[in-house]
């Protein structure tokens, strides 16, 4: 099952983002690469983890971008369109602290409402490792420059800039309890 979602969510993925946003269509490949390398830390909810990952920014492909927001047009197109799990939608939908984007873009209650923060940490944490340690051409990276490459494209004084200068102190603790979760693994 977890491998169908998974082929499932790169077939949707790849059609809405590989022509119209090719960079986006890499870093969405890098992102789906790190899921596949935490897996071990999330045991049944490994394939959800790998499903987010992979569709985390659909919400950006030109024809889903209703708001301008994309964690929450994303989940929206995958709620409306596909009729995806509620969990997936949930992630989709919060990845990497958007409710505090969400609240920049006078959204918040938005998001909230439609799509509530799942309280599964670690899974949480994991989709937020797995997006903060990649940078746009799906390449690894640190935590600390992917804020510092979000802050430098976008400007401090955007929307963005301002969103992840007010995240970033979650991202950094979230990329450290992954990383810790997965040095506690056996080898």
């Amino acid at each position: 099952m977890n491998d169908l979602l998974g082929e499932w969510a790169m077939e949707v993925a790849e059609a809405e983002l590989s022509i119209p946003l090719p960079r986006r269509w890499a870093h969405t490949q890098g992102v789906a690469e790190r899921a596949e390398e935490v897996r071990e830390v999330l045991g049944v909810d490994a394939g959800l983890l790998l499903a987010a990952a992979t569709l985390h920014d659909v919400g950006y492909a030109p024809r889903l971008a209703a708001t301008g927001f994309h964690p929450l047009d994303g989940a929206r197109f995958l709620r409306d369109e596909h009729g995806a799990d509620k969990r997936l939608a949930r992630l989709v939908a919060n990845h990497s602290f958007a409710l505090l984007e969400a609240e920049e873009r006078g959204l918040r209650e938005e998001l909230a409402t439609e799509f509530p923060l799942l309280e599964e940490q670690l899974l949480v944490d994991a989709l937020v490792y797995c997006d903060m340690t990649t940078t746009p051409d799906g390449d690894r990276t640190t935590a600390q420059d992917r804020v510092a490459e979000i802050r430098s494209r976008y400007g401090d004084d955007s929307v963005v800039g301002r969103f992840i200068r007010r995240a970033a102190p979650e991202i950094f603790a979230s990329v450290e309890r992954v990383e810790a979760a997965l040095a506690a693994q056996p080898r």
